[in-house]
């Protein structure tokens, strides 16, 4: 894990900074207080404080939706918070640490190059794509899944990746981070306020009334929530204040074993009969087509 991702994270136990324990070997991470983390083999450190009441997604589940991003169906949200990303980044000041001819950072500084961190990562697509568009940025991938940190520690040469859970304490300093994603995830709107500048942006992607509207006809899916804005606003209110809200749509053409990744990376995994379920997804005329449609808003500290 680079050093100017590792220089931002904290101690889960006692908040303190964090460095490699043995000099230019970051196997394992210390706080001055003696608490130590293990970063392990496949990549990611693990920041938990105490044990997570769930534990993510499983193996097989973080497979196939790897598989099913690979194939292209989500670059829609990818593509738009890269462009989000960037844009936000334009308008933000410029650490002062970085030097103007190189753009390396000072020696010993933490901060030179822009933190991008998203919360509820997954296999760490969306972040790779948008540390595609910003290279002179780092990432850092919050999950509580293994099998998703494994991948996601991988997912682009200058991202890291963290075991944490969005609704404890992010292991994260004060004011560390300069753009905040978070994708079809729990929001902690008191925690990334904390953890973002002052001139930091947090991107939210939503799903909008009709997002996969097809699939929720014919498979009796759970609905988008007519009040999800409301409870969204409610999440962030009194820490973040909007800035802007777009829908980008695009047209999906699935086979039957796509629909059930994608129906199994959504709530109605949890709340409907998988058997029902699976009856349903066989009964399907291929190639199947369904609509993506979400929001992406861009929220700035308040």
């Amino acid at each position: 894990m680079e050093s100017e991702i590792v220089d931002r994270l904290r101690c889960p136990v006692c908040a303190g900074s964090l460095a490699p324990a043995v000099a230019g070997a970051a196997r394992t991470l210390r706080c001055p207080r003696g608490h130590s983390f293990d970063v392990a083999r496949h990549g990611y450190v693990n920041l938990l404080a105490g044990r997570s009441p769930h534990t993510g997604d499983s193996a097989a589940m973080v497979a196939a939706r790897a598989d099913f991003l690979a194939a292209g169906h989500y670059d829609v949200i990818s593509t738009a918070l890269a462009e989000a990303a960037v844009d936000a980044l334009s308008r933000a000041r410029r650490p002062a640490t970085a030097d103007a001819g190189t753009g390396e950072a000072g020696a010993g500084e933490a901060g030179a190059y822009p933190l991008v961190v998203e919360a509820g990562a997954g296999t760490g697509r969306h972040l790779a794509a948008v540390l595609a568009a910003l290279p002179d940025a780092v990432g850092l991938a919050l999950d509580v899944s293994k099998p998703a940190l494994r991948r996601a520690a991988r997912a682009h040469p200058r991202a890291g990746a963290a075991l944490a859970d969005t609704w404890q304490r992010l292991p994260l300093a004060d004011a560390s981070t300069a753009l905040l994603l978070n994708v079809f995830a729990p929001r902690n709107g008191a925690e990334f306020r904390r953890v973002l500048r002052p001139d930091g942006a947090l991107l939210v992607v939503t799903p909008a009334e009709e997002h996969l509207t097809e699939l929720v006809g014919a498979l009796d899916l759970l609905r988008v929530d007519p009040a999800k804005a409301e409870r969204v606003a409610g999440s962030l209110g009194g820490h973040f204040t909007p800035e802007r809200d777009t829908v980008r749509r695009a047209r999906l053409t699935l086979t039957r074993p796509e629909v059930e990744t994608l129906v199994g990376m959504g709530p109605s995994a949890w709340h409907r009969d998988p058997a029902r379920l699976a009856a349903r997804i066989a009964g399907l005329a291929e190639p199947v087509t369904a609509t993506v449609a979400v929001h992406l808003a861009v929220w700035r500290p308040a």
